[in-house]
């Protein structure tokens, strides 16, 4: 096995090789506007730590979000064109679960990312590899009475550590795709399903078509 995970639904590009037991290289760079130049530099670079070549690669793994529609789609595409052509699996994974799988936690807390328009992605989990409730958006104002004292991790919760008050400053702030890795190994050496390698937008793109638009066609 040897799994090549990426995820870019958050403002971290990040790529990892994991060979079924352990991770053997990452790359993470935050920028949240760079995620097409930054993506297939960091894959090369993880195979050349790593020494192993593309070909070599059974499974690909991908974070599905939820994320903004920009950075999001350009690892989902890169995720679909690698799998066309290695002929090999495309599994899709809740990019919050990456980050609650690194968070470790034992008991109940919640993770959150920064959504922009001042409002944040998260979901409820009961210890780091289970999820109890669907990704969600929300602003964290309409949040503030389910998360006081709540433990927290992300960079949505740090955002607005007014509102989750139980935010873990030490636990992860961005995706880890070694994380992501690690816990998909998990789950096909236990043969449990993947989510579709499909988009978790939640809501429409931030570019529209404005509404008095019209169409000019020649004559």
């Amino acid at each position: 096995m040897l799994l090549l995970a990426l995820d870019t639904a958050t403002p971290a590009v990040t790529v990892a090789l994991h060979d079924g037991s352990r991770v053997l290289a990452e790359s993470r760079q935050v920028d949240a506007r760079r995620h097409g130049e930054l993506l297939l530099p960091a894959v090369d670079r993880v195979l050349a730590e790593a020494g192993r070549t593309l070909d070599a690669v059974s499974d690909i793994v991908v974070g599905v979000g939820p994320g903004p529609y920009t950075g999001l789609r350009v690892g989902l595409v890169t995720a679909a064109t690698f799998g066309a052509a290695l002929d090999v699996p495309v599994h899709g994974l809740c990019s919050l679960d990456g980050l609650a799988y690194a968070a470790g936690l034992t008991e109940p807390f919640v993770v959150a990312t920064d959504a922009r328009r001042k409002e944040v992605y998260w979901a409820r989990y009961g210890d780091a590899r289970t999820r109890l409730t669907e990704p969600a958006v929300d602003r964290p104002a309409d949040l503030a009475d389910q998360m006081a004292g709540v433990p927290a991790v992300g960079a949505g919760a740090l955002l607005y550590a007014s509102v989750f008050t139980g935010v873990r400053r030490e636990g992860p702030e961005h995706q880890s795709a070694g994380a992501l890795a690690a816990l998909a190994a998990e789950k096909l050496a236990a043969g449990t399903e993947f989510l579709p390698a499909q988009p978790l937008y939640l809501r429409r793109p931030d570019a529209q078509v404005p509404a008095n638009y019209k169409v000019v066609t020649p004559t």
